[in-house]
């Protein structure tokens, strides 16, 4: 009778645990983080897309620049399978503008950008995440090789 209540208690936590948001995440990982960035990459664009350039001043696209840059080292070293979602998840995050037909030199920006030092970027964008006013100019280190790799993927996603 014991044995019974273990199985019984084992397939109940192996149940809740396959439909648990938990495990979903750990194996979704990728595909958020890419959805998060082909948002931010689809905002950018079609700000850049407008304007023909990128404000460096507005928050929201500091903020948004940085959601690219952590898409973008989230690919350094990543496995296969990560990637696969990663793209999965670019391509649906960016309401299409990202397809399967442009998405290899997408990838292979992100992945170029991901070897740019962006750390002057990246605490520009965690200071304009609180709120902080950031000082953020084309001089500042990192932003014009991350400029570059952002017209790049703006190019291919035209």
């Amino acid at each position: 009778m014991k044995a019974l209540k273990y199985i019984a208690a084992g397939l109940a936590t192996l149940m809740l645990l396959s439909s648990c948001s938990v495990v979903k995440n750990l194996t979704s990982s990728g595909s958020d983080t890419g959805s998060n960035t082909g948002g931010a990459l689809a905002a950018l664009y079609q700000i850049f897309k407008s304007t023909g350039a990128l404000d460096l001043s507005n928050l929201v696209n500091i903020i948004n620049i940085g959601k690219v840059l952590t898409g973008a080292s989230a690919l350094t070293n990543a496995t296969e399978a990560y990637a696969a979602d990663f793209t999965n998840g670019l391509i649906e995050g960016s309401s299409q503008l990202i397809t399967n037909q442009n998405v290899g030199k997408v990838m292979a920006a992100l992945k170029a950008l991901s070897n740019v030092d962006t750390s002057a970027i990246t605490t520009a964008a965690d200071a304009a995440a609180t709120g902080t006013a950031s000082a953020l100019t084309a001089n500042t280190a990192g932003v014009a090789p991350t400029l570059q790799q952002l017209t790049t993927i703006f190019k291919a996603m035209q």
